[in-house]
């Protein structure tokens, strides 16, 4: 499956964030030997040579940008509210199951009540969209306002992720 994430990153200029970025999407997919895979592959959007991700699949979108930008706004909104709309469909999921299953119908996993569980209180993967220069997911409202109160310029990458 494929979806879109976004880094955000503290960098001087366009192209030391194009290299923060994919330096925070290397280490979601392993790259590296203190890392562990969350992601099979990564393709950003200045990738012209795939018909399958990226660019093929989502359309034109900025391959970096600044959040105070008006694109880099919009790809900051989209990956936020993705990633409430993804906390509160787990959660909604995860209140049902406890109200309407049994013991033994949460432990078999009943209508994946326990993955909504797992993604629920999830540190990355599918469902986190945005994520910080060292591939920590950004969680919670505090933690973005952090990242976006840096004392440097902030840029957004966005990348077409496999899972």
């Amino acid at each position: 499956m494929h979806q879109l994430i976004y880094a955000l990153v503290e960098a001087p200029n366009r192209d030391d964030a194009l290299a923060s970025g994919n330096a925070a999407f290397d280490r979601l997919v392993g790259i590296g030997p203190d890392t562990a895979a969350v992601f099979d592959y990564y393709v950003t959007f200045d990738d012209e040579t795939t018909s399958v991700a990226g660019k093929a699949r989502w359309g034109e979108l900025p391959v970096v940008a600044s959040v105070d930008s008006d694109e880099g706004a919009e790809l900051l909104e989209r990956g936020w509210n993705a990633t409430t709309e993804e906390f509160r469909r787990n959660l909604e999921r995860v209140r049902t199951a406890v109200d309407e299953f049994s013991t033994e119908e949460l432990m078999r996993d009943k209508e994946l009540a326990r993955h909504a569980c797992y993604n629920l209180g999830a540190y990355r993967g599918p469902s986190l969209f945005l994520y910080d220069e060292y591939g920590s997911a950004i969680r919670h409202r505090d933690q973005l306002d952090r990242v976006l109160n840096s004392d440097e310029q902030v840029w957004i990458i966005p990348a077409d992720v496999h899972y």
